[in-house]
């Protein structure tokens, strides 16, 4: 059974002409990438973008739902839009996001329970750094004060001289040639 080179080819390039073409031919605005270019500012309401703030995506892993560019971001910020218009609270919003996707996607932690764990312990992981690093300075301090200091000897003028003639050549010979 022989194969046509031609006819898989043609079979493969035509969807992907029409997708391109869809593509192409589909305004960014319906990917929720730009605001509508009708000459009216979108206005969103005060309650909606203090529950967007406060939500990550979970339609772009690690992204804020404020920087999402997927269809499905678009559709969740315009559903927190409706929400907000319709007179619900930001933490009502946000509680509802929750009840649908999940807890993980809080941007950040409560500041009650398990939560409050992770506000409490990077500062005082911080604190307690910086207080390990003043101790260990003063301890050196203190040793380092500790030690006697040394009066240099009286060194005969034959060694005195074999030193300087030692130290000289030796910075002779770390000088650059240019």
């Amino acid at each position: 059974m022989t194969r046509r080179f031609g006819a898989s080819f043609s079979t493969l390039l035509l969807p992907a002409l029409v997708a391109l073409a869809t593509a192409a031919a589909t305004p960014a605005s319906t990917f929720g990438q730009e605001p509508p270019r009708s000459g009216k500012t979108l206005r969103v309401a005060p309650e909606a973008k203090k529950a967007i703030d406060m939500l990550k995506s979970p339609f772009c892993p690690g992204e804020m739902l404020a920087v999402c560019p997927s269809e499905g971001g678009a559709m969740l910020r315009d559903s927190i839009q409706r929400m907000a218009e319709a007179g619900l609270s930001s933490d009502s919003i946000v509680s509802i996001v929750l009840a649908q996707f999940g807890p993980e996607y809080r941007a950040q932690p409560l500041a009650s329970g398990t939560g409050l764990w992770a506000w409490v312990l990077p500062p005082a992981a911080l604190l307690l750094g910086f207080g390990v690093v003043g101790v260990v300075l003063a301890n050196r301090r203190r040793t380092m004060e500790d030690v006697p200091v040394v009066a240099p000897e009286d060194v005969d003028p034959a060694t005195e001289a074999r030193l300087k003639t030692a130290m000289k050549e030796m910075d002779e010979a770390e000088e650059p040639d240019f």
